[in-house]
């Protein structure tokens, strides 16, 4: 249940504020009281719903950023409680898919393997809720859920990897500061691209002097030149073919001496053969031989599942479209690029990548019903506004000068500066998005100073993209992230 506050207890822009910019403030965001219960636990809490202005240095306002708060009623000073901002990625996503997920006390009700149940969608209590750990506080970047740039110009300058930093860390100044939690212990939790944005915020914020307490990473991408497949780039080829190999085992596609395992002990022997093999097979190029060629087709014959004369084909690489196309192609099915454990149906056979992503298709419905449902009904934030889920962006990545788009040197800046700084990482086996051994492979290519090795925490789910989606690994990742909290701010 849930009751409004006065407007009196919402922080208000100043006249001065107002007379300085010369552009009216957003509407004041809209506060409501909540109730639930979490096993024997009642949780009293409040949700701030509305819109921050985020401004240059000239007063200008740029943007007006949507977000949602969740701060845990009760005694003591809420400065003295963990503090979480989160958002999620791709770029031109909304923070609905964390929110509406697993971290919020309400969530959207799924089968219990994360598959979309029989429409009208409903909203549930969520009783692995972070808020019992932590305050919450999800924004959207410009162009995604109610959040809109104020010229084409600024629009255009958020949708930029610098741009991108600089809007949301201003957001995240402006609240610490109207709502007096400079003094919280702080995190920064991101999904997929929203990871490639939290370990940015780490390094560009404490140069502003705010400093983390801990990054929470779901589904990492730091380094693009892992994820790009491109001429001359072999990383993704490499780094996705654990996954590729972990999806062959869960659809049954690899031969009975390695199937027989459990997932984790097939993936370590899959990750020895790619390191000691696969990369110094690649390495050569053309000059590989015949014999070494062989040995290597053998291999990925028996942990893709795929076909030896596919394989040779693509010159043993295999792009992450042909692999969801192929894997299944003789059942006319296609596997997920969220979750590779999802199956689609294409209209043709022979056609070279799947018609669509059968784990997007799962999702997206739920979600968009559910979170436009319950930001009017239950916070009482009204706008005739289309909410953006998930929208393509035109987005600027640099250019070729600077190389990949990479943010883990940020975030190793950030340890360097800040060494109470703690990480955890959460990675699927089944994520062709963003693969588990690509994050692996990023982390440990940080040059990090081994004494802080030791603040890094990295777990792995027998999950997709969407970890939370899934019941059990929904309440493990709760109670993981719940441990490493309390260890950042401990020590």
């Amino acid at each position: 249940m849930s009751s409004d506050q006065t407007a009196a207890e919402q922080p208000a822009d100043t006249d001065e504020t107002k007379a300085a910019t010369g552009q009216p403030s957003p509407p004041e965001p809209v506060v409501r009281t909540h109730e639930m219960s979490v096993g024997s636990l009642r949780l009293s809490y409040t949700t701030t719903t509305g819109m921050l202005p985020v401004r240059n240095d000239k007063g200008e306002t740029e943007a007006n950023l949507f977000f949602t708060a969740y701060t845990l009623n009760g005694p003591g000073d809420s400065a003295d409680r963990p503090l979480t901002f989160t958002f999620n990625g791709g770029p031109g996503s909304a923070s609905v898919w964390l929110h509406m997920g697993g971290l919020a006390p309400k969530r959207v009700a799924m089968l219990d393997d994360g598959a979309m149940p029989r429409p009208p969608f409903k909203l549930v209590d969520n009783d692995a809720t972070w808020l019992e750990t932590t305050d919450l506080v999800f924004i959207d970047p410009v162009d995604t859920g109610y959040s809109r740039a104020t010229s084409d110009d600024f629009a255009k300058k958020a949708k930029d990897v610098k741009g991108d930093l600089e809007s949301v860390g201003e957001f995240i100044r402006l609240y610490l500061t109207r709502y007096k939690r400079w003094r919280s212990p702080l995190f920064l939790a991101g999904e997929s691209y929203g990871t490639y944005r939290a370990a940015g915020l780490a390094g560009y914020l404490i140069e502003r002097g705010i400093a983390f307490n801990g990054i929470i990473l779901i589904s990492s991408v730091l380094n693009l030149q892992t994820a790009r497949f491109a001429a001359g780039n072999d990383l993704p080829y490499i780094l996705f073919l654990p996954t590729y190999a972990a999806t062959a085992w869960y659809h049954g596609r690899i031969n009975g001496r390695v199937r027989k395992r459990d997932i984790r002990t097939f993936l370590d022997e899959v990750e020895r053969w790619v390191e000691t093999t696969y990369v110094p097979a690649l390495s050569q190029g053309d000059r590989l031989p015949d014999d070494q060629r062989k040995v290597v087709l053998d291999g990925l014959e028996t942990y893709t599942g795929l076909s030896r004369a596919y394989l040779d084909l693509a010159n043993l690489r295999i792009h992450i479209q042909g692999f969801c196309k192929e894997l299944l192609r003789t059942d006319r099915q296609t596997v997920g690029r969220l979750d590779s454990r999802f199956k689609g149906s294409d209209r043709s056979g022979v056609s070279e990548h799947p018609d669509f992503d059968p784990s997007m298709a799962a999702i997206r419905p739920p979600f968009t019903t559910v979170v436009n449902d319950y930001i009017r009904r239950d916070l009482g934030y009204e706008s005739d506004v289309e909410y953006h889920i998930l929208r393509g962006l035109e987005w600027s990545w640099g250019d070729g000068v600077a190389g990949y788009a990479d943010t883990s040197g940020a975030l190793r800046d950030a340890f360097a500066k800040n060494p109470y700084l703690h990480l955890f990482v959460a990675s699927g086996y089944y994520d062709l998005a963003t693969p588990y051994y690509a994050t692996l492979y990023t982390v440990n290519h940080m040059a990090l100073d081994p004494k802080v090795r030791g603040n890094i925490v990295m777990e792995e789910y027998p999950v997709g993209h969407m970890v939370y989606l899934e019941h059990g690994a929904l309440y493990k990742l709760q109670e993981d992230v719940a441990g490493f909290i309390g260890r950042a701010i401990s020590g």
